[in-house]
């Protein structure tokens, strides 16, 4: 079992592409997961590039293709007009109930101290209760409140976009990749081995060879049944094909013992599934 924890589809894709009217379509993504035999995939959704109605069109592919596709709605990020104003509880509730959901995406600014207020409390309440993944994008200043709030919702399963922003570009001692590996303290907050070509000091340099060490500090300290392999397909395109999104884990990280692929390949995500909803 292979399962892409992390990507997108659209129906309109911006970016500057020769492709853009059918680039993120779901279909383009269910013709490489085919080629390179992966079976499910995670849609997070994110309603920017003028596809507002990006929650609806991903349910709208799980309808399609139930077996395949896992909806991540998009509640309340950080490009959205309701990012962090009041009834943030009852906006997850609704999507919940309308998407039949079994997490969400949430992208944050720079407003810590949200996690610890009143409308944080609640949202976080409301996703302990309907038994939701938590799929975060976040910059590193995040983890000292992630800490605490996965602390206070052990049952909530915390998954962080792109290592957490882990990077080797950070220069040493490394105080920001530190606070990532401070976070595997909680045993309910989970990585996405994906974004390589996020972290790396060259984006389109595969197998991201400079990444490595980092990819070993983030298997050394959350261990093999919390890391969770994920392409970022479309978003990837401009710097990998989607076969080496797969392969730099695969292939390239020789100190991942076989057994161990199997779990970050697709079973540790598919266990969080089951789990959830």
């Amino acid at each position: 079992m292979i399962i892409d924890s992390h990507t997108h589809a659209w129906e309109k894709y911006e970016h500057p592409m020769f492709d853009y009217e059918s680039r993120g379509r779901i279909e383009q993504l269910l013709f490489h997961m085919d080629r390179n035999g992966v079976d499910k995939a995670v849609l997070v959704c994110a309603r920017v590039y003028e596809n507002d109605r990006n929650n609806d069109y991903v349910y709208e592919c799980v309808q399609q293709y139930p077996n395949r596709i896992v909806q991540f709605a998009d509640v309340d990020c950080s490009w959205s007009n309701t990012y962090h104003v009041p009834g943030a509880a009852k906006r997850l509730e609704d999507a919940t109930k309308r998407f039949g959901l079994k997490g969400y995406t949430h992208y944050l600014k720079d407003d810590y101290d949200w996690f610890e207020s009143p409308e944080g409390s609640a949202f976080f309440e409301k996703t302990a209760e309907l038994r939701l993944i938590a799929s975060l994008a976040l910059g590193t200043g995040w983890q000292p409140a992630l800490r605490k709030l996965a602390a206070r919702f052990p049952s909530i399963p915390f998954l962080c976009h792109h290592m957490a922003n882990a990077t080797p570009r950070e220069a040493p001692p490394y105080p920001n990749m530190n606070e990532v590996l401070k976070s595997a303290e909680l045993p309910n907050i989970h990585i996405k081995l994906s974004g390589f070509h996020y972290q790396g000091h060259t984006a389109w340099d595969f197998p991201y060879s400079d990444t490595h060490w980092v990819v070993r500090k983030l298997y050394e300290h959350y261990g093999p049944e919390r890391l969770c392999w994920g392409s970022d397909y479309p978003e990837v395109r401009n710097k990998m094909t989607y076969t080496q999104t797969l392969e730099v884990v695969r292939t390239h990280l020789p100190f991942v013992p076989e057994t161990h692929k199997k779990l970050i390949l697709g079973e540790n995500m598919e266990r969080l599934l089951v789990a959830a909803g």
